[in-house]
């Protein structure tokens, strides 16, 4: 039998374990606390490079509406907290700088969190989704991501009116799970975020128009039984097309998924890996 760590102990041992993680990253965030991007401009920058929506309100298995209503208000308060941010060359875009702790105080409710790679419930919960459409425009882009965790190695919920491919996503949890990027270009970049009709709205826009774009695309996609039950796999490719040409300039492998089901897969077509 695996030995318990110590945030496993009890509910006290878990809040100890993760006010030293709190404070860890505190420490580490000093030294970079001026490259973190803070700036907001009252327009936005001429040149869209991406844009994105989000349904707010989705049925995800058997998981309670009343968690997907209460993460549209936590959305609605941070999305203005990154509305209009510059990243200037050299900066780094930290999600938890610019947003703080989801904290009851600040209005944030209960919503649907990840724990121990299960579906639960947290205040603030539901900002995956906030850093999930980040991240899927920004992989749109030259800029270099630099931290980004994943609900790894499970796949929660079936698919319902999924638009982007599965394994694109991100974790985070206040503070020491966080979603950052650098603008390692000469080009200023900026966010725009906000709510309309149901919807997380994005779009990442520039101030000079780049040489080149990219296209997402997921291969290889199937679901395998296995000796120790389904598991969906699939590989993320991103390729680099010339703006001027449209001629391929390359292409790389961001992720290979191979992700355990967590619901019911009687209705699924397997490939027998047994």
């Amino acid at each position: 039998m695996r030995k318990k760590l110590f945030c496993e102990i009890s509910p006290l041992a878990y809040q100890i374990s993760t006010q030293k993680e709190m404070i860890l990253r505190s420490l580490k965030n000093l030294p970079l606390k001026s490259r973190f991007a803070h700036e907001k401009a009252n327009s936005k920058l001429k040149t869209q490079i991406y844009s994105h929506s989000s349904l707010i309100r989705r049925r995800l298995g058997n998981v309670d509406m009343q968690l997907q209503e209460n993460k549209a208000v936590n959305l609605a308060l941070a999305a203005p907290k990154i509305d209009h941010v510059l990243i200037r060359p050299g900066q780094i875009f930290s999600f938890w700088e610019l947003v703080g702790n989801p904290r009851e105080a600040s209005g944030y409710r209960e919503g649907l969190v990840i724990a121990s790679g299960k579906p639960s419930s947290g205040i603030g919960g539901g900002m995956c989704q906030f850093t999930n459409l980040i991240h899927w425009m920004v992989i749109h882009s030259d800029l270099k991501i630099i931290e980004h965790h994943h609900h790894d190695g499970i796949d929660l919920f079936p698919d319902f009116g999924r638009v982007i491919p599965f394994g694109t996503g991100t974790s985070i949890l206040y503070n020491y799970l966080d979603y950052r990027f650098l603008n390692n270009t000469d080009k200023t970049y900026q966010l725009v975020t906000y709510i309309d009709d149901g919807y997380l709205c994005g779009e990442l826009r520039c101030d000079q128009q780049p040489l080149q774009k990219y296209h997402i695309e997921c291969r290889n996609e199937f679901f395998s039984k296995e000796p120790d039950g389904v598991f969906r796999n699939n590989e993320i490719y991103r390729i680099a097309i010339d703006v001027r040409t449209g001629n391929k300039i390359s292409e790389e492998l961001l992720r290979k998924n191979h992700a355990k089901v967590a619901y019911d897969a009687s209705n699924l077509m397997l490939v027998d890996c047994t």
